[in-house]
């Protein structure tokens, strides 16, 4: 991963935590129910969460309480407007982005000296069977300050009060408490520091739970698309529900998302683009052995990239032009079908979500995608970091240099 690190690309946005702010955080995560980490010093993105400490604890969400109950803590005015790197959920930016919003002014004063713990509720307390997925509707978003600040201030205000009444500001033992509260806590007679219960609504996204689904419920009718195909069994025994159920690497999938509208192709208009080009020269490395030059040249130099292309075996060769061989025999001829000269992969990578889905319906079908063919590096990375990091460490070294020009040109 150093490479990506040293081109900014592997999560760079991260804001360092020491000193005091470890403290906070600490009493975030036993207030969560969590344990305390031993680190001195890590780092955190928008929701809180951390690299370090989930490799501590070897847990990637170890800011949930199983997979229906997600938190989030907020220790520094920084984190607005900071990735979620790796999201439980896809609307958890989203929901972070109307923490800051609503509350941005107060979440600033307040973590001055104080931290926040999030729970986010979606009424659901645990889930047993994988259709409790479709109960997410509404996720309300619960504000719990370390130390009980809120409790702490109105008892502050209660000994002001005291203290101003009849004659009991010649009572040591009230100066003495609120002194004692003021070394402590600080001056909160003035501090606004209720942070009222938001509330986000949710349409179609992805969750992680149950090892990854997917749930689009805006279209002609709602499907529920599974990554682990032992869920999906589970699923399709579930008769309670009137909705389509697939695994992620079913045929009729695509099918079913095109009758739906929910995804298009265009192959004509597809081979002109710079995305094609990716996908193509992508495809064409996953054939390619013992090369004379790198990787990067290949791709990169047209002459390199032709003469290595016609060194690989006649299979693999038809497979990496299959397009372009179907686009030219259907110029003398409609009898071509797709399915008979394209590879299945290679088509599938080529659709896109439909052109009148809405901008955040978009980007959640070009994730899922991405997730079932995976060939454009630089749509991979934007829509599926983590998946991208965990097949980029397996590549060639000049594989990886190229991604990384791809990328960084396009950012």
């Amino acid at each position: 991963m150093q490479k990506l690190k040293e081109a900014n690309l592997y999560r760079s946005e991260l804001i360092p935590v020491s000193g005091k702010l470890v403290e906070r955080y600490n009493k975030c995560l036993l207030k969560l129910g969590f344990t305390k980490t031993k680190l001195k010093t890590f780092h955190i993105d928008g929701i809180g969460w951390s690299p370090e400490i989930a490799e501590e604890k070897e847990a990637m969400h170890y800011l949930n309480n199983g997979d229906a109950n997600a938190h989030g803590i907020i220790i520094s005015p920084l984190q607005k407007g900071k990735p979620v790197y790796v999201p439980f959920h896809t609307f958890d930016r989203e929901i972070m982005q109307h923490v800051f919003k609503t509350h941005g002014e107060k979440i600033h004063d307040i973590t001055r000296d104080c931290a926040i713990c999030l729970d986010f509720d979606q009424g659901i307390d645990a889930f047993y069977e994988p259709l409790d997925v479709l109960k997410y509707k509404t996720v309300f978003i619960n504000f719990h300050l370390i130390n009980n600040l809120v409790d702490v201030q109105k008892e502050q205000l209660k000994l002001i009060e005291t203290f101003n009444s009849d004659n009991n500001f010649i009572d040591e033992r009230i100066h003495e408490q609120l002194l004692v509260s003021a070394k402590t806590y600080g001056d909160l007679r003035n501090r606004d520091l209720e942070l009222y219960q938001l509330q986000f609504n949710t349409d179609s996204f992805y969750t992680k739970a149950f090892n990854g689904v997917y749930v689009l419920r805006d279209f002609i009718t709602p499907i529920i698309v599974f990554e682990d195909e032992t869920w999906h069994k589970e699923a399709i025994k579930d008769t309670n529900y009137d909705v389509l159920i697939y695994h992620i690497h079913q045929p009729e999938l695509m099918d079913k998302l095109r009758d739906h509208v929910i995804i298009e192709y265009d192959l004509e208009t597809a081979v002109k683009t710079e995305r094609y080009e990716r996908i193509k020269k992508f495809e064409m490395t996953q054939y390619l052995e013992k090369t004379q030059h790198p990787v990067k040249d290949i791709l990169d130099n047209p002459i390199l990239y032709k003469s290595y292309l016609n060194k690989l075996d006649i299979e693999s060769r038809k497979k990496v032009m299959s397009v372009e061989r179907y686009l030219e025999k259907l110029e003398t001829s409609n009898q071509y079908k797709i399915a008979d000269i394209v590879d299945l992969k290679l088509f599938e990578a080529l659709h896109k979500p439909h052109s009148s889905l809405e901008g955040r319906h978009q980007d959640l079908i070009w994730k899922l995608l991405v997730n079932i063919s995976p060939k454009d590096v630089l749509y991979w990375y934007w829509y599926d970091k983590e998946d991208f990091y965990a097949s980029f460490k397996e590549w060639d070294d000049s594989l990886k240099e190229w991604a990384i020009a791809i990328i960084r040109n396009k950012i």
